[in-house]
């Protein structure tokens, strides 16, 4: 069972959580996921499965998009509801304050990851050095906030959706602008809308992808094939790269390794794109070539189907 699997993570589970509950649901053992999900987050998580685990990489690069809820007035050690409160203030804060202190992060910016995060110094994650109670120093990194709106101000609590680059942390987003507002805040909610095409419109809760998989959603003892149509294609992932169909020459050089001179393919995609076996049921993914400069000869990257 190759392919991605689009689940609506519930509040409270860790992202491994999640990959160890479907492991056991299914008794596939070759499954990961694709951006993490902090424990209070819920939203779209996509879990890869089998060879699909190998694209977890092109699925993390897509933009992201979240509802979150920030609290003004409150800062807490992990910028979120699930820390400590390290400090209170007032607040004195209008609509068109709060909408002017959002403009300053619209765009590229630098940010401060968490201390609290998965990022690791030296070999180890930041997150078991701050257990420790240890902080360290952590270079600011370029994202981009592509769209920041205030979709509600109930004061404290203001909502806002946005859409970000990958490696963009909401808490941080959080607390920068309860700073620049002069009041300190936290994250209390974070949803994710989307990440990159998957949508959480067309997500799944956990807890209904363990009754398909038991049968418990049709009245049944269990009905082991009827969770596989909730798997999608690896390839769904992979749209925006340009895709070629091999012949069965082709295919055979790929499968072994030899690269190809493909002067029907173009360079786009970053220099990647999706080649495709031709089969009795069709076409099947077979792999991602990377074009060579020097060469001009299309090299195998990613073999998901070998001799």
């Amino acid at each position: 069972m190759d392919g991605i699997l689009n689940l609506n993570k519930p509040r409270g589970w860790t992202s491994h959580d999640v990959v160890a509950h479907v492991r056991r649901l299914t008794g596939i053992r070759r499954v990961g996921h694709a951006g993490t999900l902090d424990p209070m987050a819920t939203g779209v998580l996509l879990l890869c499965l089998g060879q699909a685990t190998r694209i977890a990489e092109y699925l993390m690069a897509g933009q992201k998009r979240y509802q979150a809820v920030v609290r003004l007035g409150v800062r807490t050690d992990t910028h979120d509801a699930d820390g400590h409160v390290t400090g209170t203030a007032p607040v004195v804060v209008s609509r068109a304050q709060l909408e002017d202190a959002l403009s300053h992060f619209r765009g590229r910016i630098e940010q401060v990851p968490p201390m609290v995060s998965a990022l690791k110094r030296e070999g180890q994650p930041l997150y078991r050095l701050a257990r420790r109670g240890i902080t360290v120093a952590r270079p600011a990194r370029p994202i981009e906030i592509h769209e920041l709106h205030l979709t509600a101000w109930l004061p404290p609590d203001l909502t806002l959706d946005l859409v970000c680059s990958p490696g963009t942390y909401v808490r941080a987003l959080a607390r920068d602008l309860g700073e620049l507002l002069g009041c300190g805040a936290h994250l209390t909610a974070l949803t994710r809308l989307a990440c990159g095409s998957f949508k959480l419109s067309e997500a799944i809760d956990l807890d209904q992808f363990a009754a398909t998989v038991t049968g418990r959603d049709q009245g049944q003892p269990e009905a082991p094939e009827g969770w596989h149509r909730l798997i999608v294609p690896m390839d769904a992932g992979l749209q925006h790269l340009p895709a070629l169909e091999l012949d069965a020459e082709e295919s055979r050089q790929v499968r072994s390794g030899r690269p190809l001179p493909l002067a029907r393919a173009t360079a786009a995609g970053g220099g990647l794109c999706r080649a495709y076996a031709l089969c009795d049921t069709g076409k099947r993914l077979l792999a991602l070539l990377r074009f060579d400069d020097q060469s001009g000869l299309w090299r195998p990257h990613k073999v998901f189907y070998p001799l």
